[in-house]
């Protein structure tokens, strides 16, 4: 039987300032910097800084600049302004019941393509028989080879990479998938590969799961 690993859920803790709905303006721009007017104040920020109103500048060029504020993106010219609310944005939540097997599974999709997956904490990737990878038009002979442990012993393996997989409304891009030469696993396992970026918790045989920002 599989164990399913009761996780602390992960709160993200977004800028408290950003909930102030500033008003910006792009007063300069240049490659990697900007200069944005928040508020009614100017300031300099490189890409990656955030401002102390809670504006994060993502990128920057010469003709314009990219902003996120409370999760949410927004591109800039030169005196363009952003107004108005800015609603703190709220995370996708995805409930799964626990089946009657003590197994949590669910339907999602990888690379566009539906499938259902069952929840293992156990999995170190996204793992899935050659035949499902086959089905899903994965191209795993473009993979690493490898060697998996299966409870028939050692397998010759391919790690790939699956450019999304979904459960729900929750979507991670580039996630590292393993294919095993063979019919194991019966089914695909939804490993930390995915797990470890969202936010997960049980509540009384429910699984919870909440997208990161």
């Amino acid at each position: 039987m599989l164990r399913i690993l009761l996780g602390v859920l992960i709160w993200l803790a977004l800028p408290t300032a950003a909930q102030a709905a500033p008003g910006v303006v792009a007063k300069g721009l240049f490659g990697g910097r900007a200069i944005l007017e928040i508020n009614g104040e100017a300031h300099l920020l490189k890409a990656g800084e955030r401002s102390p109103e809670g504006v994060l500048l993502v990128s920057s060029t010469s003709r314009e600049a990219v902003v996120e504020i409370a999760g949410v993106r927004h591109t800039l010219t030169l005196s363009r302004q952003i107004a108005g609310s800015f609603s703190q944005a709220q995370p996708t939540t995805v409930r799964v019941l626990r089946d009657a097997d003590s197994h949590y599974r669910v339907r999602g999709a990888i690379n566009g393509r539906p499938v259902t997956m069952m929840v293992d904490t156990g999995a170190t990737a996204v793992v899935m028989n050659v035949n499902d990878a086959r089905a899903l038009g994965v191209d795993y002979r473009n993979g690493q080879p490898s060697r998996a442990s299966t409870a028939g012993g050692m397998v010759d393996s391919y790690v790939v990479d699956l450019d999304r997989v979904s459960v729900g409304g929750i979507t991670v891009h580039s996630v590292r998938g393993a294919v095993i030469i063979g019919d194991f696993p019966e089914q695909i396992l939804l490993g930390n590969t995915f797990l470890g970026r969202v936010s997960m918790q049980e509540e009384e045989g429910v699984l919870v799961l909440r997208a990161k920002f």
